[in-house]
């Protein structure tokens, strides 16, 4: 299967969120860092539907799964 790079932008417009740059920093401002305890599947600003989108992504090692993992590392660092 061919995979296509996606980006914080693409990623961020799938799951509804506002998606520029601006809107990008700004949330990963707001909810990092995530707690250690927590995995990015189970962060609470995740609506149900967005939790899901995510998990079948990266269980499945979609092509969002780079992307997925990009943004964890962004929340799990110091603002």
């Amino acid at each position: 299967m061919e995979k296509f790079p996606h980006h914080l932008n693409a990623l961020f417009a799938q799951l509804g969120l506002a998606s520029s740059d601006d809107d990008i920093a700004a949330f990963i401002m707001k909810h990092a860092p995530l707690p250690s305890h927590f995995s990015l599947l189970e962060a609470p600003f995740w609506t149900e539907n967005q939790a899901i989108f995510l998990r079948e992504e990266l269980e499945e090692d979609a092509d969002w799964a780079e992307v997925i993992d990009q943004l964890d590392v962004a929340l799990r660092a110091m603002p």
